[in-house]
């Protein structure tokens, strides 16, 4: 396996074909058994003269992938200018179509545009992936299988182990709280205090007395057990699996109540959380240690990381992408900076996440894959 990223001036079908031929100088090969290709959003007119080149140049129709508002790999990151991001599967491991029931026991690599598939819920299949909403005016279609144009991508990983991390960034303030939800968004008290006082209560000291509070960097934790929001590493567990349910504070009320993202049930536990560069970071670098023990010697790495991340969270730079350079300094890798991930829940259905990285290691395969916690 071998990646390649190439950035131009023009979104152009040769700057995605010279991407793919330097993917194959890499790995020596002249043709392969698939392509994941991640071309950013300029690429909307001119996506599908883009596949046909790239499987012409890789002599393989299994072409999938999708757009993105940015593409990376291990040599680098490119926003704001046309751009594709290459992997080539070869040897052993392949791309191949998933069927529509989904059975199969492979891993599914998935990516779509719109809403989230529903059908994708199903327990039993191991999904992955990202999401990209588009831009105004551009074509449904952005993702791709089979180098044609589709909404949903669905492909399995032949012969390879898959085992994915989840980084969630997110860092609780606090302990948990029942709270008596009323199925509204409003949430109007928390502990015999309203919502706002609460949560100013549990921020550190130097955003607590703000008049207007970073709202896009703290949320809500959703829990059904207490324990999940506990100490000794369970929350990163709970975000991992799923057992931990990040909702947005959409905003904080002159009543003293907080507008959520999400209606909150009765009986629900909560705590408040903040992301930081810092507290991403260390996320990072935990989920990347437990891959790294579950899967010592991965043949690649395919990132599904959010636009929230990256370069925009980091101020000019990526350290997600350096954490895992830094474990594996000479591993491929491809990612895309999307507006979803996706990864699987604990009861085997997929859920659809936010500002979250999802990295999948791809190995040949010793035993049974699987998802690694963000600790």
């Amino acid at each position: 396996m071998a990646s390649a990223l190439l950035a131009g001036n023009e979104a152009s079908p040769s700057l995605a074909e010279a991407a793919l031929r330097r993917a194959l100088e890499k790995c020596g090969e002249s043709r392969v058994n698939g392509v994941l290709l991640f071309l950013t959003a300029e690429f909307a007119r001119h996506a599908q003269p883009a596949l046909n080149a790239v499987a012409r140049a890789a002599c393989c129709t299994e072409v999938a992938g999708g757009m993105a508002a940015g593409v990376f790999t291990e040599d680098g990151w490119v926003l704001d200018r046309p751009a594709a991001a290459v992997l080539v599967f070869s040897g052993n491991f392949s791309l191949a179509h998933c069927s529509p029931d989904g059975a199969g026991s492979a891993a599914i690599l998935s990516y779509f545009g719109g809403a989230f598939p529903g059908h994708w819920n199903a327990a039993g299949r191991w999904r992955f992936g990202g999401s990209f909403a588009g831009q105004p005016g551009q074509v449904e279609e952005v993702a791709w299988q089979h180098g044609r144009l589709v909404r949903q991508c669905s492909v399995q990983m032949c012969g390879a182990r898959v085992d994915i991390g989840v980084s969630s960034g997110w860092r609780l303030l606090g302990g948990a709280f029942q709270v008596a939800g009323d199925g509204a968004y409003e949430l109007r008290t928390v502990a015999g205090a309203s919502a706002l006082d609460h949560l100013r209560r549990h921020l550190p000291s130097q955003n607590a007395s703000d008049a207007r509070l970073p709202l896009a960097s703290l949320c809500a934790v959703l829990a059904d057990d207490p324990g999940w929001l506990g100490t000794d590493g369970a929350p990163e567990r709970g975000f991992a699996v799923g057992r931990c349910e990040p909702v947005a504070i959409v905003a904080a009320n002159a009543d003293g109540s907080l507008t959520l993202a999400r209606r909150i049930p009765p009986g629900k536990y909560l705590a408040w959380a903040m992301r930081t560069p810092q507290s991403s970071a260390a996320d990072m670098r935990r989920s990347v240690a437990g891959l790294a023990a579950a899967a010592p010697g991965p043949a690649a790495a395919i990132v599904f990381s959010c636009i929230g991340r990256g370069p925009y969270h980091y101020g000019d730079e990526d350290r997600d992408i350096a954490c895992l350079r830094e474990r594996f300094p000479t591993l491929p890798l491809i990612g895309s900076y999307g507006t979803g991930q996706i990864a699987p829940a604990a009861a085997g259905a997929t859920r659809l996440m936010h500002n979250t990285v999802v990295t999948a290691l791809i190995s040949h395969p010793s035993r049974s894959a699987d998802v690694q916690p963000d600790s």
